[in-house]
């Protein structure tokens, strides 16, 4: 499956933004989606993940109750709404797909660029 992420961009500290990552070319419905991220001289890092259904949802301890991960199986996208952003939330994000059955992530997307300012 082919992803694309948007909707990063620079937003102040305490400030909200909403991912984006629509998928083409494969069986969306079927797959769970996550956010990762990777921030300036770190590593790769797990944000949140979604079931296929919606039913289930997961998130890295640094973003609960802050970020909320959602998809939309009719138009083939996954979301990460971020409230609550910090400076530390700085990354680059990526959106990734899977087999339920799997553990490892298939399909990556390009990546959008999130910068929180303080």
């Amino acid at each position: 499956v082919q992803l694309q992420a948007s909707g990063g961009g620079l937003v102040q500290a305490g400030g909200s933004l909403r991912l984006s990552c629509a998928a083409s070319g494969g069986s969306f419905s079927s797959y769970v989606m996550g956010w990762f991220r990777v921030a300036p001289g770190k590593e790769r890092e797990f944000v949140a993940s979604i079931s296929w259904s919606g039913s289930s949802t997961y998130y890295a301890d640094s973003v609960k109750g802050r970020f909320t991960i959602s998809r939309d199986n009719a138009k083939n996208t996954v979301y990460l709404q971020m409230n609550s952003l910090k400076p530390e939330d700085t990354a680059v994000y990526y959106c990734a797909a899977k087999d339920r059955r799997t553990v490892t992530y298939h399909d990556w997307g390009q990546g959008t660029e999130l910068t929180v300012s303080s």
